[in-house]
C-alpha cells in the first residue's frame, strides 16, 4: 500500500513552507513515527514524521518551496523495516591467541615521518636502554603540556626565521575561496522584519546600570536549596522577567502596542525571550509572567529554550508576546541597542556583568555591573515612561526583596504611605 505524507501546515496565514534537509535518502526503509525531513516557514521549524513503516520516495527536493497540502514523500507500506540481527562478539584475540613477547631487537621500524623527530643523546640512550623506539614515546604521551607547545612553537618560530618569514606567519597564503549558502526562509522573514522595525518606528533606546550584588549573593546562598525544591537552576533572566513585569505595574505604556489609530495595553505581560538557535534568532513567549514566580519563569524558560534549540517549538509558543528581553552578555557584550519585536513597542537588553569600581557611600568599591538598554517606540512610550521603567527595573533587581512589593519601598507599605 502506498501512503502519501503531506506537508503540514505550521499556521493559519502560512501557504508556503521550505523543505530544509531531507533527515533520510530516496529508497530507504523506514520506521513509523521516523523523523524523515525538516521544514521551515518564516515563522518556525517543524519535522515531517513517517506515518507508517515502508520503503520511502521522495517527490521534493531539499531548499525548494512547497506549498503546505502538497505531497513531499511517498511510503510503501509492503515494505517493512528489516528485524536487527545481533551477531556473537568475536574471540578476543587474547583469548584465542596467546600473546607472544616482542624483544627490543624485533621491534617495528620507525615510520619515515617519525624517523625525522629530533631526538637528544640523553634521550636517545635512555631509550635504547628500554628497547624503545620513537614511536613508541609518542603512543604513550597520553597529557601534552606547556613544556611540549612550547618547544614547538619555538621550532616553528625558527624555522620560520630562517626561511624569511616573520614569526607567527605563514609561508604558503591560504586558498582564496568563498562559502555560499541560501538564506532560510526564517532568516529571509528575519531580515524583512529587521528593517521594517527601522523605518516603521520612531525607535530610542535608553540605558541605566544595575549593581548585582545582591542577586548574585542571594543565587550563591540558596542555589541548591533552589535546585534541590524546584529541580531547576536559579539564572539572572528570571529576576529580569519578573522585574520588567512588576515595573510595569507603574509604567504600563511599555507593555502596550498600536494597533491601527489604538493604543493596545494587556492587564497581563507575555514576555518574548530571544533565544539564538542553529536556525536563526527564535522568541519563545513565556506567558502572564506577572503572576509566576521566579521557579515557575525558570522551569518554563528551560523547556521553551530546549524546544527552540531542537526545532520543535509551535507557532502558537512564539506568538502574542506584549515585551521582550534579550540577553546579549551570554555573548560577551558589554552594550547594545536591541530592535523592537514588532507588533511590540519595547525591548529589554541585558548585558555581560563586569566588576567595576563605583561610588557607595562616599567610597569607591568593586561591584558586578551589568548596563541595560531598553529600546522603545517614541510614537506611544514617552521618555518619562522609558526612564521609569528602568529605574523601578534597577531598583528592584538590586533589592529583589522589592519584588515583593512591586518596587515600592517596604517602610512605605508598613506606613500606608
Amino acid at each position: 500500500m502506498i501512503i502519501e505524507i503531506k506537508v503540514p501546515s505550521p499556521g493559519e496565514s502560512i501557504t508556503e513552507v521550505e523543505i530544509a534537509s531531507w533527515l533520510v535518502n530516496d529508497g530507504d526503509v523506514v520506521n513509523k513515527d521516523q523523523e524523515l525531513a525538516e521544514i521551515e516557514s518564516d515563522k518556525a521549524t517543524l519535522t515531517l514524521n513517517a506515518d507508517k513503516a515502508g520503503k520511502i520516495k521522495i517527490l521534493v527536493e531539499a531548499e525548494q518551496a512547497v506549498a503546505v497540502g502538497e505531497i513531499a514523500c511517498t511510503i510503501d507500506t509492503s515494505v517493512a523495516p528489516a528485524e536487527p540481527v545481533e551477531t556473537p562478539a568475536a574471540p578476543s584475540a587474547e583469548v584465542s591467541e596467546t600473546k607472544e613477547e616482542v624483544k627490543p631487537s624485533e621491534k617495528k621500524a620507525v615510520s619515515e615521518e617519525l624517523s625525522k623527530v629530533k631526538v637528544t643523546p640523553v634521550a636517545q640512550n635512555l631509550m635504547e636502554e628500554e628497547g624503545w623506539t620513537v614511536e613508541d614515546v609518542i603512543n604513550g604521551l597520553h597529557r601534552i603540556s606547556k613544556k611540549e607547545i612550547g618547544a614547538i612553537k619555538e621550532a616553528g618560530e625558527n624555522v620560520a626565521a630562517s626561511a624569511g618569514v616573520p614569526a607567527g606567519l605563514s609561508a604558503q597564503p591560504k586558498e582564496r575561496e568563498q562559502n555560499r549558502q541560501k538564506m532560510t526562509s526564517l532568516r529571509k522573514k528575519l531580515s524583512a522584519r529587521l528593517v521594517a522595525v527601522k523605518q516603521e518606528t520612531a525607535m530610542l533606546t535608553t540605558f541605566n546600570e544595575v549593581d548585582m550584588t545582591n542577586i548574585m549573593a542571594m543565587r550563591k546562598k540558596y542555589q541548591n536549596l533552589f535546585v534541590e525544591k524546584h529541580g531547576v537552576k536559579l539564572g539572572f533572566m528570571s529576576f529580569f522577567i519578573k522585574a520588567s513585569a512588576l515595573a510595569m505595574q507603574k509604567h504600563a505604556m511599555v507593555n502596550s502596542m498600536i494597533d491601527g489609530d489604538e493604543i493596545v495595553t494587556p492587564n497581563y505581560v507575555d514576555v518574548s525571550v530571544a533565544v539564538q538557535t542553529p536556525k536563526g534568532l527564535m522568541v519563545p513567549v513565556i506567558r502572564n509572567t506577572e503572576s509566576m514566580s521566579l521557579a515557575q519563569i525558570e522551569d518554563t524558560l528551560k523547556q521553551l529554550a530546549v524546544k527552540a534549540r531542537a526545532g520543535k517549538i509551535s507557532l502558537d509558543e512564539m506568538t502574542g508576546g506584549t515585551f521582550t528581553v534579550t540577553n546579549g552578555g551570554v555573548f560577551g557584550s558589554m552594550l547594545s541597542t536591541p530592535l523592537i519585536n514588532p507588533p511590540q513597542s519595547a525591548i529589554l537588553g541585558m548585558h555581560n556583568i563586569v566588576e567595576r569600581p563605583m561610588a557607595v557611600n562616599g567610597k569607591v568599591e568593586i561591584r558586578p555591573i551589568m548596563y541595560t538598554a531598553l529600546s522603545y517606540d517614541h510614537r506611544i512610550i514617552d521618555g518619562k515612561d522609558s526612564v521609569g521603567f528602568l529605574v523601578t527595573l534597577k531598583k528592584m533587581l538590586e533589592n529583589p526583596e522589592l519584588m515583593l512589593s512591586g518596587g515600592d519601598e517596604l517602610q512605605k507599605l508598613v506606613l500606608d504611605l
